[in-house]
């Protein structure tokens, strides 16, 4: 079984003020730049701004682990006491992402790539 890490989201109040630190940050501007998201490809992984995340129960940088089997691999954390935050959702395309609090209270991501990808 394959996991990576490579997604990091950040809930951010002010987007203009977090996008421009970002770009200088990675001397790079968004690839994505929309009302709900802004993300930065940054050497193969996705950093992502959540504009208003706080307000969407975020607490801080949230990563994203790619997973082969999103529903397997939320069925082994919940077994060892994981308690889901999210179910898995399609949020674009057939991507699909859940989340869930470790027994130490800390985010898990997880994501599955649509099958075509």
């Amino acid at each position: 079984m394959s996991v990576h890490c490579n997604t990091v989201l950040y809930p951010v109040k002010d987007v203009d003020q977090a996008k421009a630190m970002f770009a200088a940050l990675f001397g790079v501007a968004p690839h994505v730049d929309s009302a709900y998201y802004v993300g930065f490809s940054v050497d193969g992984n996705e950093i992502g701004l959540i504009p208003n995340g706080h307000d969407q129960g975020m607490s801080g940088p949230e990563p994203y682990y790619d997973v082969e089997d999103i529903a397997a691999t939320l069925g082994a954390l919940e077994a060892l006491g994981a308690v889901v935050i999210q179910r898995p959702t399609d949020v674009a395309a057939g991507l699909l992402v859940a989340k869930v609090k470790d027994i130490d209270g800390n985010l898990i991501g997880l994501k599955q790539l649509p099958v075509n990808a």
